[in-house]
């Protein structure tokens, strides 16, 4: 996978997310997955997610109505990343064949920020190498941007030296987000989580959902 490799190390931004890392405190309330949160979101999980119309790996057009039809694991990133989408997108896969292996069935969904570059076939030979059912969705400048901006997710290419056009990195931020059909986004996951503590996290959610 030429694509994996890159000559210089990617530098993940985290500053601008606009997600505020906290331990849940205070009263449960209403929130019927208290007991699955490790985190929470500044404004509420209603801050997060939200309609989207992205283009799949077989070329078609899709909204987040049609991805997210069972339990999602969506992941923001690209196929040329040298190290970290690569990582991060194989623990989201091996938590979805733990999760498999105790019969739930989650998706795990790979988004591109760098369109330019991941058209539908690239994007379908880097998910077919991580997961056999792992999705990959591009677009347009403007339809990756406003998936971006929905799960309030970073992202920055560089600027590529001169003569190389078509080798350049991008910063972004490194956050797996958990959707479900009915209730939407629910949580994230840092890069430290593993994939069992993620398996875990996820069936609480499905558990209690």
């Amino acid at each position: 996978m030429t694509r994996l490799i890159a000559a210089a190390a990617a530098i993940v931004v985290i500053a601008g997310l606009g997600i505020t890392y906290f331990m849940v405190m205070g009263q449960a309330g209403d929130d019927r997955f208290a007991q699955c949160r490790a985190s929470n979101v500044a404004g509420g999980a209603s801050q997060v997610g939200g309609p989207f119309e992205l283009v799949s790996e077989t070329g078609e057009t899709v909204t987040d109505e049609d991805v997210i039809d069972k339990p999602t694991l969506i992941y923001f990133g690209y196929t040329f990343c040298p190290d970290v989408c690569p990582l991060d997108n194989a623990r989201n896969a091996e938590a979805v064949d733990i999760l498999e292996s105790r019969g739930d069935m989650v998706k795990p969904v790979f988004i591109s920020i760098d369109p330019k570059r991941d058209t539908p076939e690239v994007m379908a030979e880097m998910t077919d190498y991580l997961h056999p059912r792992m999705v990959g969705l591009t677009g347009s400048e403007d339809q990756v941007r406003a998936a971006s901006k929905a799960y309030r997710t970073y992202y920055q290419a560089h600027e590529p030296s001169e003569g190389e056009e078509d080798f350049y990195l991008v910063d972004h931020s490194t956050m797996t987000y958990l959707t479900l059909p009915e209730h939407g986004f629910v949580e994230f996951f840092r890069r430290d989580v593993t994939a069992e503590q993620m398996a875990d996290r996820v069936q609480c959610f499905i558990d209690a959902s």
